[in-house]
């Protein structure tokens, strides 16, 4: 029997509406160290980057687009929708690395919307229960630990090359190029759930440690550049962009056999400014598309970074965005376009730029931004302190203005802030110093509560961290494997710990990591935990030193100290290991 036309027309209707409501796919692309001009489509005169300019042309373009200046603050910001400074998580290293145990993440809000979450690459917000990604909302992930593939709390000889990673939390040796990898394992996790026709829609989060020191890759990228006459390591880290751009165009060509390219939204950012493509000063050193600074900095070069978005099925391709937008924006946004389930608790500092994305900006409201480098301004951020006696550097952002330390520039007179305009706009420069006052007391108000190492938690014990993330007393931090080996270094600090169950516990303490054991050269451990001070002798080939205490539930800061057998001189261990028995 013959379907009448209007029954046809009706079924036609419905599986438009439901292919245009339906939510989408998310990949979430985040370059290491990668700044605005890192790229052939912003100007780059060496770069080629044919894929990276097809998601600008195919998509919509953020043009005033901002993140922290550093890696991590970037990350926290952008996974919880919320001033990293406000969330504890400001520094790549000290223990202001681990992202509040009580915000909510991107990928939790995806998840309990009924979406498989992933994540490869680089984490930065924590390596031990409740921070790591595999207690934050993510079903499946492959990555490093601590900042970097080669810092210690990674294997020994991890060096971007065939490296052991960790899938959901258990080490694994992997073959071939990091960047490769993690493209990899994002493209087998998307055609698996294209395999199994998932209705789930997916998230994946794909945070590369690429273009980040040290910079290393395969001879055949970087040598183009080398022969060109680029000096050897931006020719290196030129390469290791032009790796990147080909693994993007893998994976774009891959949703479109998939069949799924248009229902997936592909977002790209860096995280902050330029590690290695200019040194942010000098105009004939690089290219910065005429930015002053680098990745670091509180001028424009240090945070203002490349954004596309892409989603054929609703985003027109080659729009391009001019109001200011922020990292924090993004949660709100895909909360938005995704239909994603918003628990009434949360309080984003972003704002939702659909509206933007979609070509709409009549109901856009003017707004002012904050950047501020706490990560150089430590002894400000303690408990309790007078933190409103000296501010970080910072900077203050609107659609016109940008107030940096004192200075002001016209943003769009003056995009390279050459001028110092303050004394010529006094009442502005007072009234966007007064905004960030204000600012700085909101997020700081309570000072720095420390982000808590948890010890005893049943989801994960033993609870292990090492000297990257204390807080120092004497000297800094370590975080590679030279400076653990130098006989000549004394440094020292705490860990803020967290007991979760009252209970015995064994504390292992040691300098070298377990998969390079090497004897300690003290002769005495000690440790300091609450008020348990336990103080033993040493062998001189002791490897390390284990202590059998009682502790009460509860926070706590923990010290070590081994004093060496030569010297008689006292460093903390590096590597320590807690378990609750």
């Amino acid at each position: 029997m013959l379907l009448r036309l209007p029954f046809l027309l009706f079924l036609l209707h419905t599986s438009v509406f439901t292919l245009l409501n339906a939510r989408p796919n998310v990949i979430l692309i985040v370059t290491d160290d990668q700044g605005y001009g890192d790229m052939s489509c912003h100007g780059n005169p060496w770069l080629n980057t044919p894929n990276l300019d097809k998601l600008h042309d195919e998509g919509v373009s953020l043009d005033d687009y901002h993140t922290d200046p550093y890696c991590t603050p970037t990350r926290a910001a952008l996974m919880s929708g919320r001033y990293s400074t406000r969330v504890g998580t400001w520094s790549v290293t000290e223990g202001r690395q681990l992202l509040e145990r009580d915000e909510t993440t991107m990928a939790e809000v995806f998840n309990s919307s009924g979406y498989r979450t992933a994540m490869f690459g680089k984490w930065h917000l924590g390596d031990t229960f409740p921070y790591a990604p595999r207690f934050r909302g993510f079903d499946d992930v492959v990555c490093h630990k601590a900042g970097g593939v080669g810092e210690i709390g990674n294997p020994v000889g991890n060096d971007y090359f065939d490296d052991t990673y960790y899938r959901n939390g258990k080490p694994e040796a992997f073959e071939g190029y990091c960047t490769d990898i993690f493209f990899r394992e994002t493209m087998r996790f998307i055609k698996e759930g294209v395999d199994e026709k998932s209705k789930q829609p997916f998230f994946v989060y794909l945070p590369l440690n690429a273009m980040h020191g040290p910079f290393t890759v395969a001879d055949k990228y970087s040598a183009p550049f080398t022969e060109k006459g680029i000096p050897e390591s931006r020719s290196i880290f030129y390469g290791m962009i032009q790796n990147f751009d080909e693994n993007l165009g893998k994976l774009l060509t891959s949703l479109k056999q998939w069949n799924i390219d248009d229902d997936t939204l592909v977002i790209f950012m860096g995280d902050n400014g330029t590690a290695a493509g200019s040194n942010g000063k000098l105009d004939s050193d690089g290219f910065n598309a005429a930015m002053k600074g680098k990745k670091g900095a509180v001028y424009e070069g240090g945070h203002r970074v490349a954004c596309f978005a892409r989603w054929p099925q609703k985003l027109k391709a080659g729009g391009s965005i001019d109001k200011l937008t922020m990292h924090t924006d993004w949660l709100p946004t895909l909360t938005e376009l995704c239909d994603l389930k918003k628990n009434k608790n949360l309080n984003w500092d972003g704002r939702s730029i659909a509206s933007l994305l979609e070509g709409k900006s009549n109901d856009w409201k003017a707004r002012s931004i904050f950047i501020s480098k706490q990560a150089d301004q430590l002894n400000l951020w303690k408990p309790g302190g007078n933190n409103q006696s000296k501010y970080p550097h910072f900077a203050v952002l609107s659609e016109k203005w940008r107030y940096v330390d004192g200075e002001l520039y016209d943003i769009r007179a003056d995009p390279s802030q050459t001028t110092d305009v303050a004394k010529q706009h006094p009442e502005v420069t007072q009234s966007l110093y007064a905004e960030y006052k204000q600012w700085f007391k909101d997020v700081a108000d309570e000072g720095a509560p420390y982000n808590r190492f948890i010890l005893g938690a049943p989801e994960e014990n033993p609870t292990r961290f090492t000297t990257r993330d204390w807080h120092p007393t004497d000297g800094g931090v370590i975080w590679k494997m030279p400076l653990v080996e130098d006989d000549t270094l004394f440094v020292n600090g705490f860990w803020a710990v967290d007991v979760q169950r009252s209970g015995r516990y064994e504390i292992r303490i040691a300098r070298f990591p377990a998969d390079a054991e090497s004897p300690a050269k003290a002769n005495q451990a000690r440790i300091r935990i609450g008020n348990i001070d336990q103080t033993i002798e040493l062998a001189p080939s002791a490897i390390s030193a284990t202590f059998k205490v009682n502790l009460k539930r509860g926070p706590a800061k923990l010290q070590t100290w081994f004093r060496d057998a030569k010297t008689g001189k006292e460093r903390g261990a590096y590597h320590i290991k807690v378990t609750r028995l």
